[in-house]
Formats: C-alpha cells, structure tokens, sequence
C-alpha cells in the first residue's frame, strides 16, 4: 500500500494549484500562470488516479466486512468476487500512482555534450572512440537533433584521442545519458600483423548542456590561458594562440578547446563545456544525496565501470547492466540504436519505480 501521506499531498498540492490559478497575481504573470496551469493539468491525472486507488481501498475493506459476515455460500461467493475485483482495481490504481511519484530528472529535457576518451589500447583505442563518436552523430542525426563536434584531439590513423560533441535537440540528454561509462571493443586492429584479437577500450561521458542561467561562472574564478592549436600538421594548423585552456579554480575542473579557427570562438566552447560539467557535478551531487538516503532501505545497484563490450568475431553488443545482448555490429554502430536505448530506460523506469515502492513502504 501507498502511504496515506504521499496521497494527501498530491490532492494537497493540485487544490494549492487551483487556488493559485484563480489569483490575479499568478494571472498577471505569462510565464508563472504558464507553468502553473502545467502542474495542474499532470496532477489531474494524478489525482484522478488516487481517487480511484481509494475507493477501491474502500470498496475492498467493505467486501472483506460482507465476506466475514456472509450467511451462506451463495452470500460468500458473492462478497469474494467484489473483494477480488476491488483489488484488482486497487493494484491497477496503485501501480499508476507509483508511476507518478517516481522522480523526473529535471535535466532530461535539455541538450547534451559527449565526452569520448580512448582508453587502454593505443591507436586501436583511439579507432574505437572514432567508432563511437560515428555511432552517436548518425543516432543523433536520426532522431533530427543537430551534432557539432566541439573539441577533438586526433591520433595519426584517424581515429581520436578525445573528442568532444554537442547533441543539439531536446531530450538527447534523457536518452543519451545511460552511455555515460566504459565501453569495451574486441576485435583484430588493423596494426595487427598476426590476426589476434586485442581488447581495447573507450570512455564516454554525458553530460546535460547547461545554460547560463542554469550555471552562473564568475569570470573571477576562472583562469584562462591561451596557447598554440595542434593537429596533424600542414597548413590549416593554426601558427598564432588560438586554443583556450579555462581552469575553474572552486571546482579544479579544467577544459580546453582548440577547434575552432579564433580564440574567442574557442573560449565560447570551452565555457560552454565548463558550464555543463559544472551542472554535472551539481546533479550529481543531489542524486549521490538522495542515494544515500535510499540506500539505508534500499541495496546498493553500484555497477562495474564496464558498460558494454562490442565482440566483433561474435558480431555482438552486450551490455553488461542489464544482460542485453544484440547483434549486427554494423548497423548498431551506424546509429540504429533504439532498441538498446529503449532497453536501458526501460530498466531504469522498473528501478526507480521499485526504490518509490520500497521508499513509501518504508515512510509507514
């Protein structure tokens, strides 16, 4: 059963919400009025939905009164049937009000920035991180959004030691953010003479791409060098200091930007990365606080680092959090990646509902 309390406060909230509909002061403001009447409108299904959980309460304990005190069978058999299709309806009513209470993340919305970084293996490594950057321009593109590679550090074969990108469209942060984590590729790399298969790996980070009125940078804590791009070399490489390095002194987190032709353009990127790192961090944060309070009810769901590990002999992806495994290497690399993504928020959706179970259980 659903707290009492988690119930009233959602029928508290949505007459809190009309009262404020009707005040001239809430009318008077576009954009406070605008986002008040949103509210109201998610909590009146919301409330929709609670009524019904309570009267199916009701109707069920009133079955179980006419079930003690049935006469004969046929009386019996009558009560049992409402008592079993009062439940029904009660765990129906029940499981869309958890729905409700499981917490958005606020960030899900927004833009995000992908940090691709190779790992262990060398040149192959950084081949692997070219792949995975391929895999999430082409999604990106597929899902109409806009990507635009913001920072990038190449390796000699065309690959890439780092490289950041900017996935442009609303929502790419909800949907992208479970590929934040280590990524494993077996395959023979092409400097491989003998035909072994090496294990290399990549890590990806992502990030929700942070407004300035999400995160206020006081130019006062930041220092900010100037210095030489680098490049494969010939004639495009910048010969003056164009490339920026920003050092946010509070936080110790340091970003550099070299891919762009002026240095103020390349200081506008990096402060545009800063400020998503530092909203980051801030999420992070609330989220690590919030866990921790589940964690006093709830077992730990620490992962390994190692996300998944793409088997080109096998042609297969597995993904290691929730014993997926697909294959077509190809294609999947080549962005057609929403059955995996589907998977990974869907998995996510079960435990977060489950920690709402587990938390209104636990408030009793």
């Amino acid at each position: 059963m659903i707290d009492v309390a988690a119930l009233d406060a959602i029928e508290e909230e949505y007459h809190e919400l009309e009262r404020r509909l009707a005040d001239p002061a809430v009318i008077g403001d576009q954009h406070l009025f605008r986002d008040t009447s949103i509210r109201h409108s998610e909590l009146a299904t919301a409330v929709e939905h609670v009524r019904a959980y309570r009267a199916a309460l009701a109707d069920a304990e009133e079955a179980e009164k006419g079930l003690a005190d049935a006469a004969d069978d046929e009386e019996r058999e009558f009560y049992q049937e409402e008592l079993e299709s009062a439940q029904q309806r009660a765990q129906t009513a029940e499981a869309a009000v958890l729905a409700i209470l499981v917490p958005k993340d606020e960030a899900d919305e927004k833009h995000c920035i992908v940090e691709i970084r190779a790992g262990t293996g060398g040149e192959e490594a950084a081949l692997f991180a070219a792949d995975l950057l391929g895999m999430y321009s082409a999604y990106a593109e597929r899902m109409r959004w806009k990507p635009e590679v913001l920072d990038s550090s190449p390796s000699g074969m065309g690959g890439y030691k780092e490289v950041v990108l900017a996935v442009n469209g609303k929502g790419a942060y909800g949907r992208l953010k479970s590929e934040s984590g280590v990524h494993r590729v077996q395959r023979v790399p092409v400097t491989e003479s003998q035909g072994r298969i090496h294990t290399s790996a990549a890590t990806v980070a992502v990030l929700p791409e942070a407004e300035e009125v999400d995160v206020r940078i006081d130019p006062a804590d930041c220092e900010v060098q100037t210095f030489g791009a680098s490049g494969a070399g010939g004639q495009h490489v910048q010969k003056n200091d164009t490339a920026v390095r920003v050092r946010h002194k509070p936080s110790g987190l340091v970003v550099s930007c070299q891919n762009e032709r002026s240095q103020h353009q390349n200081r506008e990127q990096a402060f545009r990365i800063l400020r998503s790192k530092l909203l980051d961090l801030q999420l992070a944060t609330r989220r690590e606080e919030e866990a921790a309070a589940r964690r006093q009810h709830v077992k730990s769901g620490d992962r390994s680092d190692k996300l998944r590990t793409y088997n080109w002999p096998q042609d297969r992806l597995t993904d290691h959090r929730i014993g997926l495994t697909l294959h077509n290497l190809p294609s999947l690399l080549q962005g057609n990646i929403d059955e995996l993504l589907d998977a990974l928020a869907k998995a996510d959706y079960e435990r977060r509902l489950a920690e709402a179970a587990v938390g209104d259980s636990t408030a009793r």
